[in-house]
């Protein structure tokens, strides 16, 4: 029977699919690096400990260098684990934002992790988990490989909330982020469950031809509501965005960055691909739904801004708000008219928030390292002492708020693009409350910056900040880029057009 049994295995042709190594090479990258640096931190004294910070610096351009490598190759998309896993222009994209947000992260909170004498080792592991499951999620077209992603990248991001273990705050951010976190994964697994359920499959593709197939049943439609109201906590879309100011409040300022950037993005990533791959037929369902949102997030976001005294929290609203400029072409993705501009200005606006907003962190961080306080009104008479901060946060503030010739003009140009392109009586009501939301924005933008110009420094100490070199680097990486995208917006238009993007998602 042995004999038998080997001769039938000989003559079988056991061709297993290869893999497909270089493909997949920044994860493999990241894995990589994560057990490195616990390795290293278990066998390291206290002394040496930042040396944490350069190794996971190092891990993260390592891990873009495939990135750059696969963007260059003219070929086709690489697909793994039956179009499971897919390597596009759009995933490489959105791998190389998410790996060069890490690394000025990593920048900004370098000082902060040893002058606070926080674990160091631990923090850059979970934050090397966290990127990883971003990476994956923008190569995930399944559900089940979505969901666990999410789950990479989330479970870290709550115990770095509460990394300030004596901060009553910081505990307070954990356990919120956590908690509501949870329930919004309950109830996206709840849809994911009807989808399985309707179409009897998890594969992005599948589940789209299904729905696209015939008139959508309750249960779709359950399901389609359910998974998107499950993203809209990961992008703290209004009225799913209570846990964002306590958490950006009570978190260490580089996590609030790493938050408020790279979480924010991952979610918008995943949001975008089930949009396009999983529900192309169930623009009924998801277009109002997004369309509401984002009226109301961009509205609430920026009328409560308005009234913050702390400029953490006001940039935490401020995210909110931005995060309904980005959902705003979401709504109509749909639209044959409006699809291909919309996706381009979601990827466009997520490479440009991220620059303006990290930037705009890092200039609370150092002066916050002088002042020791994060209201709005400690930033007086900071051009009279820090004139190149007070530089560089007028870079951050105008380009959050549109102004040209910078970054963030061009990001709100192409939002408006996009929804005009549809052309339909929603479209332009929705533009309409984008631009008076626009020029609320403004408003408080603009209260900070006559703050740091105009306003005296309130106790009179007008010695100059110390700012260590790693956050000097951060706020070089981002004012170039803020600026660059505004001046020359032709480069990060072409290269938020890599080959068809839409046709890349199908």
């Amino acid at each position: 029977m042995i004999a038998a049994l080997s001769s039938v295995l000989a003559q079988a042709e056991w061709t297993a699919p290869p893999i497909d190594w270089h493909a997949i090479a920044p994860e493999l990258i990241l894995v990589v690096g994560i057990n490195l640096v616990l390795f290293i931190d278990l066998n390291l004294s206290e002394s040496k400990k930042w040396t944490m910070a350069t190794l996971s610096g190092f891990v993260m351009l390592a891990a873009f260098i495939p990135v750059v490598t696969l963007a260059l190759d003219d070929g086709p998309a690489r697909e793994l684990f039956d179009g499971r896993y897919v390597i596009d222009d759009y995933a490489l994209v959105l791998k190389a934002l998410f790996l060069l947000t890490a690394y000025v992260v990593i920048l900004m909170s370098q000082n902060e992790l040893e002058e606070g004498n926080y674990y160091q080792g631990e923090f850059y592991v979970l934050m090397l988990c966290s990127v990883l499951g971003m990476v994956m999620m923008t190569s995930a077209r399944d559900l089940i490989s979505i969901f666990v992603a999410l789950e990479l990248l989330s479970i870290p991001a709550y115990m770095m909330a509460a990394w300030r273990k004596r901060s009553s705050k910081s505990n307070e951010a954990g356990v919120k982020y956590y908690l509501l976190g949870v329930f919004a994964s309950g109830i996206m697994l709840f849809g994911m469950s009807y989808l399985f359920g309707v179409t009897g499959s998890t594969k992005l593709t599948e589940i789209g031809a299904v729905l696209s197939a015939g008139d959508l049943n309750g249960l779709a439609v359950v399901g389609v509501a359910f998974v998107l109201v499950g993203f809209a906590f990961k992008v703290s879309a209004v009225p799913f965005h209570t846990w964002a100011p306590d958490t950006y409040e009570g978190a260490p300022t580089p996590v609030t960055a790493f938050l408020s950037v790279a979480s924010k993005a991952a979610g918008f990533v995943a949001l975008v691909t089930l949009v396009y791959v999983a529900f192309p037929g169930a623009d009924d369902i998801y277009g109002p739904m997004i369309w509401v949102m984002a009226a109301l997030t961009m509205t609430v976001g920026n009328v409560i801004a308005l009234r913050q005294t702390n400029i953490v929290r006001m940039l935490a609203y401020s995210s909110v708000s931005q995060g309904g400029f980005i959902l705003m072409p979401l709504a109509f993705a749909g639209d044959p008219d409006a699809s291909g501009s919309a996706l381009n200005a979601v990827v466009v606006y997520l490479l440009v928030y991220a620059f303006m907003n990290l930037g705009a962190f890092a200039v609370v961080i150092a002066v916050s390292r002088k002042t020791r306080s994060g209201e709005i009104s400690s930033f007086g008479g900071l051009f009279g002492y820090a004139p190149g901060m007070a530089v560089a946060m007028t870079v951050f503030m105008a380009s959050l708020a549109g102004i040209p010739p910078l970054g963030g003009w061009f990001a709100k140009f192409n939002a408006f693009k996009a929804v005009l392109d549809a052309g339909s009586s929603a479209a332009y009501v929705l533009a309409c409350i984008a631009a008076v939301n626009t020029v609320i924005a403004a408003a408080y933008y603009f209260k900070v910056l006559r703050t740091v110009w105009v306003d005296d420094a309130p106790d009179g100490d007008t010695s100059p900040i110390n700012t260590p070199q790693p956050i000097i680097a951060a706020l070089g990486i981002t004012v170039i880029g803020t600026i660059v995208v505004g001046v020359l917006p032709g480069l990060l238009a072409r290269f938020g057009e890599l080959q068809d993007l839409t046709g890349a998602l199908g």
